[in-house]
């Protein structure tokens, strides 16, 4: 039922654009590697031949530098740079990270029916291992920036603004929900009566209430929410951030004790919502976290570069001397990219 506060991402694209890493992989090996391989006159490594036609470690070198040079350069320097920024726990949190998205990812191909295995092989994984640690490093790297961009962009009066705006006490309540009953390939008019069953049943429910039922027994009987039904539909301690806006309002707008008269609809379905009470509103230092979250959150919102700007500058922090001038001058225009300011698109 919560919000995820992380960005949603197209999943299936990204694992497939996720074997463009391979290359700058495959660059390491082939020119580090210790095996006894044929040599040209000038003792340049054979990589390949086709035809009488030699092509060399240097020949792939140089068209490999054309094509993404500076991405495979820069994906190198920030991987060093993240293994001086991060500890064991960053590791845990990316480690734990990888895992729920590969079943997520895994779970979208099931729902497909297409082979997760063979779309890897297609990306250039050798493995489910190989694919973890790649996208565990990239998350990494995603801890590494935005530890910085809340670190270095926002100032102690956005800080003590948004606490006086938007820091409220968290809440608990009670809830019911009932979802509409839809599946993929359902018609426009299936879906619509599947959405007035759906408030039916929740109406049905408010009827109970009103006859002096029990909320929590309804909650177990009626509840779609597996996580809370069995709890009587009890859910304590959250905040603003972490629920649809329609809910948090709903709940907000209660005395202690009262519940909804009417379901309230959110893209998750209708909730019937009872509050128990709002805990007081915590400290400035206690919620500085949370706020930095928020302030994060919304950065990013207004341009999709913010992260990537960020890393621009922890470079720039490490020194950074691209000595290669056309790597060099790519990584600039990469970089004069980035001062545009580009929303992210809301669905």
């Amino acid at each position: 039922m919560k919000k995820k506060i992380t960005q949603d991402t197209n999943m299936k694209t990204a694992l497939l654009c996720g074997g463009m890493v391979i290359i700058g992989v495959g660059v390491g090996l082939l020119i580090n590697t210790t095996k006894q391989v044929p040599t040209t006159k000038n003792g340049d490594e054979v990589v390949a031949k086709v035809d009488g036609k030699k092509f060399t470690a240097n020949d792939l070198y140089q068209e490999l530098k054309k094509q993404n040079g500076q991405g495979v350069l820069v994906s190198q320097i920030d991987n060093f740079i993240t293994e001086k920024e991060t500890d064991d726990e960053d590791k845990k949190e990316a480690n734990d990270y990888a895992d729920g998205y590969i079943e997520n990812l895994k779970a979208q191909y099931e729902s497909y029916k297409e082979s997760f295995p063979d779309a890897l092989a297609k990306a250039g994984f050798s493995s489910e291992e190989a694919f973890k640690k790649e996208v565990s490093k990239q998350h990494l790297t995603s801890i590494v920036a935005e530890g910085y961009v809340k670190e270095n962009n926002f100032k102690d009066n956005d800080i003590k603004k948004y606490y006086n705006d938007s820091i409220e006490g968290s809440m608990v309540v009670r809830y019911i929900l009932i979802q509409p009953k839809t599946k993929e390939g359902m018609t426009p008019d299936e879906t619509s009566a599947a959405e007035k069953e759906a408030l039916k049943e929740a109406n049905e429910v408010l009827a109970k209430l009103k006859k002096d039922g029990d909320f929590a027994e309804l909650a177990k009987k009626h509840s779609d929410d597996a996580t809370t039904a069995s709890e009587g539909g009890l859910y304590s301690g959250f905040t603003k951030n972490e629920v649809v806006e329609e809910f948090w309002k709903a709940a907000t707008a209660l005395k202690d004790g009262k519940y909804t008269t009417e379901p309230v609809q959110s893209s998750y379905g209708y909730f019937i919502i009872k509050r128990v009470k709002q805990n007081e509103k915590p400290s400035l230092k206690d919620s500085k976290e949370d706020i930095l979250d928020a302030l994060l959150k919304k950065a990013t919102a207004e341009d999709t570069n913010v992260l990537a700007k960020a890393w621009v500058n922890i470079r720039k922090k490490y020194n950074l001397n691209i000595v290669d001038t056309d790597i060099k001058n790519n990584y600039e225009n990469v970089v004069k990219g980035y001062q545009a300011v580009v929303p992210a698109q809301t669905k």
